[in-house]
């Protein structure tokens, strides 16, 4: 379940990259409006996940310490949270199409869905590693 866990966050990982990609883009077109989610909360957000990746990755290759996969979790859960404040606050500007639109307006309902879901799948697997039930 530990490698099932690398894997849903190595995913997870790639599609909350191709969306920051999308934002940095659009972000620069002339045409766009200011992002209505704040720079610092899209950064601290793929700073906290790529860190607890990191720590993921040193609990597979072996460092198979009870705190490793407690930190890994801690960081996993900041991360939701955040991520959960930046899906609505997408979410609320999907509905406004006044132009011009934001850069984060266009992103792919699939794409952001698939990282939410993927998201979602990581916590739970690392939660019950943490928590011994796996």
């Amino acid at each position: 379940m530990t490698i099932a866990a690398l894997i849903a966050w190595v995913v997870t990982a790639l599609g909350g990259f191709a969306l920051f990609g999308m934002w940095l883009t659009r972000r620069r077109e002339a045409d766009a409006a200011p992002s209505r989610i704040g720079p610092g909360l899209i950064f601290a957000h793929l700073l906290l996940a790529a860190t607890g990746l990191v720590i993921w990755l040193v609990h597979v290759l072996g460092l198979d310490e009870p705190w490793i996969r407690w930190l890994a979790l801690a960081i996993l859960v900041v991360v939701t949270g955040l991520g959960l404040a930046m899906s609505a606050r997408w979410a609320a500007d999907r509905k406004d199409r006044s132009p011009p639109p934001t850069p984060e307006q266009g992103f792919p309902v699939v794409l952001v869905a698939g990282h939410g879901v993927l998201a979602v799948v990581t916590l739970v697997l690392v939660a019950l590693i943490a928590f011994g039930v796996a």
